[in-house]
């Protein structure tokens, strides 16, 4: 058996392929049945579902991510084996709003399709990502079947088979030899990237479906455009450099261990934050639609300022993985915008309006030292200068 590289080729001339794409595409529509799913009920119990099936579901996203960095899609087999993947998590999409009921079972039954066919591609790797997978994918079908018990067990077992499953993940990500898998840097964070802005993207699809048989008045449209303001905002804490910032370091990190546990934590973990929050938000700005200048419940308070401050919080959490600059702007800037909430249960638009403005402050504020430092940049109105 073969040793791990030394230094992670950064994987520059491997693109993300459009059936990659295609495959995220399908994904994120589970971020929509999510979305749709919180912001039907609004309550503690809810949101706890939707932490259990997001977390599940990344999870096996995130494994693919991994596969198709080591396993192109470039044969028929692969292909179509690919194309099974992708129908289980339309299956388990469409499943969601009843995964902790009458389709509990139709959800584990797809799920555990998804995690048979990552395993099955991952036997088509080179012999360091085998030897990781006939250790990872025992645990992996493992975590599959206590989400298919939980769907046809009655409760208190139905929830308990579900927090078990991620719990059996997490360990996995310690329990089998992390450091077998070889990471293209370039492609790995390209293909993140590339799933990040669809899911930004389907949030505002998600908003715009709150306004449907809503008269389009001044208010209407003075939601709709905050909420793309916000969406703007998520966008630029993502893809104003430091998406490619944390490419070098990744590509950079000669330990093989140490490389693959940064793609697990950094592109993992905190990217579930991250997603985490691009679903609550969407509640948040759903519920404002039609009632732009009526007090909001706090549940819709908090889902609004809270998914805004729990994006931030991921992405401080992946700067700080990296050893990259500016998380500490991130956990302020996130501390202000949960400050708003109040705002939202007097009017819902001054919550909104305010959340915009406090990430274009912080936007500047963090400008201000390189500005300083180069001397011949300016600030544009809209913060940093992508790829400085």
């Amino acid at each position: 058996m073969s040793e791990p590289e030394a230094v992670a080729p950064t994987g520059s001339g491997v693109r993300v392929s459009t059936l990659e794409l295609f495959f995220d595409l399908v994904f994120v529509f589970t971020i929509t049945q999510l979305t749709e799913t919180l912001a039907e009920h609004v309550t503690l119990a809810t949101l706890g579902d939707v932490l259990l099936m997001l977390f599940v579901i990344w999870w096996m996203y995130s494994g693919y991510a991994w596969l198709t960095n080591a396993v192109a899609p470039t044969s028929t087999t692969r292909r179509t084996l690919l194309l099974a993947g992708m129908a289980g998590f339309l299956v388990m999409a469409l499943a969601v709003p009843e995964a902790f009921g009458a389709y509990g079972w139709l959800f584990g039954v797809s799920y555990l399709v998804v995690n048979l066919v990552h395993s099955a591609l991952f036997l088509q790797a080179g012999p360091g990502a085998r030897t990781a997978m006939r250790q990872l994918a025992p645990l992996n079908i493992l975590a599959a079947l206590l989400v298919l018990a939980g769907g046809l067990l009655p409760e208190p077992y139905r929830h308990l088979c579900w927090v078990a499953a991620p719990l059996v993940q997490i360990a996995a990500g310690y329990l089998h030899r992390i450091e077998m898998h070889s990471i293209l840097a370039g492609h790995f964070v390209e293909r993140h990237g590339l799933v990040m802005i669809v899911a930004i993207g389907e949030s505002i699809v998600a908003i715009g479906l709150g306004f449907r048989g809503v008269r389009l008045d001044g208010a209407a449209i003075l939601v709709a455009v905050l909420g793309l303001c916000v969406a703007y905002y998520l966008w630029w804490i993502y893809f104003a450099g430091d998406d490619e910032r944390s490419e070098h370091v990744l590509a950079g990190t000669a330990d093989p261990r140490r490389r693959a546990r940064l793609a697990l934590d950094g592109w993992g973990y905190a990217h579930y934050v991250m997603l985490l929050g691009v679903v609550v938000l969407a509640v948040g700005i759903k519920k404002t639609v039609g009632h732009a200048f009526e007090p909001l419940h706090w549940g819709e308070a908090v889902a609004l300022g809270g998914g805004v401050a729990l994006y931030q919080l991921g992405h401080a959490g992946f700067l700080r993985r990296l050893g990259l600059a500016g998380w500490p702007h991130r956990v302020v800037a996130a501390a202000a915008v949960l400050a708003t909430i109040p705002l939202g249960h007097v009017r819902a638009v001054a919550q909104l309006a305010a959340i915009p403005v406090i990430m274009a402050a912080a936007a500047i504020i963090e400008d201000l030292p390189r500005v300083r430092r180069d001397g011949s940049t300016a600030i544009s109105s809209f913060g940093r200068t992508p790829g400085s």
